[in-house]
């Protein structure tokens, strides 16, 4: 059964960089058919899709956020990481990472990590 969880800090402070990393387990990030997603949900808004990786480490960003965001990926750890930087007050939201399959389903999703941005 594949399980995704996201891991980084909760706080992070104006103009620094958020980092993030989601761990997937019982399967592996180069299969097939997958895209590997970050999404987020600011407080009272709706979802934002950030960008992914796809199987061969070729990456897309939202416009929105192309400009400060990186999204790459450790093989041997089965993990793929984002980075923002540069952050503001408006990207505090509940972080999730997902996959995605051929048919632009996302059909797997780690539980949410609340990133908030404060001095």
């Amino acid at each position: 059964q594949v399980q995704l969880q996201e891991s980084g800090p909760g706080l992070v402070k104006p103009s620094q960089t958020l980092s993030l990393t989601c761990t997937v387990s019982g399967g592996s990030i180069t299969t097939t058919y997958y895209d590997w997603n970050w999404i987020r949900q600011p407080p009272g808004k709706g979802l934002e899709w950030i960008g992914y990786i796809t199987r061969s480490g070729s990456t897309s960003y939202s416009p929105s956020v192309t400009s400060r965001t990186s999204i790459s990926r450790d093989t041997s750890k089965n993990q793929f990481t984002l980075q923002l930087s540069s952050v503001t007050p408006e990207d505090t939201a509940v972080y999730y990472c997902a996959r995605r399959t051929t048919n632009w389903f996302y059909d797997l999703w780690g539980q949410g990590t609340q990133v908030t941005v404060s001095s």
